[in-house]
């Protein structure tokens, strides 16, 4: 007899969809009109299913509160993004997008420096805390930080993400063992890491507390990520906020206009260089993009 069930999509893999129930966890299909629809299931979605024995198939996805390209994600109550300045050393520019995606959507965003115990990032650790975020160092192999990550996840749904072969794994394994997950040596000749995962899961490690692990990326990944509207851009980077409004024009687009209140806190070294480069490059991508196009 089939029944009519709500849940959220745990894992999605090559068309199926582990389904978690109110009767527990349910292997399902997407229903075709789904692929039809400019909508697809993505780990997170809360959904309908109808259940026959041990199959079912997604009817519907309800609501989305957010939803992201890549990592491909729903309804994350923030996202955790993982840096280092060792094997692999990340590039800023691949943390201010992750970031900007997630601002322009009021996604809470965390920076977790990892692999602290072999270099502690000061720069890293300078640049996003005085660009207002919250920064976490830590280390898999020395339990460092493992007690203020877990208290962030705390209670929350949150996305891992960040580029291969940082270590969001072996974090996730320290922070619950039992998981066991694999995790991959970086290539010390080429400087990044192999893909251990490949795909978006949530994992609960703790009441009501879920992790998505999601593949890392290398830079030429950022093509597939979304795109911001240039005139939304400026509001992506929490940093700009005190200044947006006090230049010298209304349309300020805070690139070479005289009198921009935001390149004048970069000449002040109250908004660090860095970003400002990230924020231009942004911005030549928004503006190749159409609102239509969106």
């Amino acid at each position: 007899m089939e029944t009519r069930k709500t849940g959220r999509i745990l894992r999605s893999l090559s068309g199926f969809y582990d389904v978690m129930t109110s009767d527990g966890r349910v292997t399902c299909r997407g229903r075709g009109s789904l692929r039809k629809g400019a909508q697809s299931p993505l780990t997170g979605d809360i959904v309908e299913v109808s259940v026959s024995g041990e199959k079912g198939m997604v009817e519907k996805i309800l609501p989305r509160k957010n939803r992201f390209i890549r990592p491909a994600v729903a309804n994350v109550d923030g996202l955790v993004i993982f840096a280092a300045n060792v094997n692999p050393v990340t590039e800023p520019f691949l943390i201010d997008r992750v970031a900007a995606i997630a601002g322009d959507q009021d996604v809470p965003v965390y920076i977790c420096v990892n692999k602290c115990d072999l270099d502690p990032a000061i720069d890293l650790v300078r640049i996003y805390k005085n660009a207002g975020f919250p920064v976490i160092c830590t280390s898999a192999e020395t339990g460092e930080g493992m007690e203020q990550l877990r208290e962030i996840l705390k209670g929350k749904l949150t996305a891992f993400t960040g580029n291969t072969g940082v270590g969001k794994s072996s974090v996730l394994n320290a922070l619950c063992p039992s998981l066991a997950l694999p995790t991959g040596a970086v290539s010390e000749k080429l400087g990044r890491g192999r893909h251990t995962t490949r795909h978006v899961e949530l994992y609960c490690i703790g009441e009501n507390t879920y992790v998505a692990d999601t593949p890392g990326f290398a830079s030429f990944d950022t093509e597939q990520m979304d795109v911001i509207l240039k005139e939304n851009l400026q509001y992506a980077f929490p940093d700009f906020g005190p200044f947006i409004g006090k230049c010298q024009f209304h349309d300020c687009s805070h690139r070479t206009e005289p009198g921009c209140a935001v390149l004048r806190a970069i000449a002040n070294g109250e908004i660090e260089k860095s970003r400002h480069e990230s924020y231009l490059r942004l911005y030549e991508k928004s503006s190749q993009i159409k609102p239509w196009e969106l």
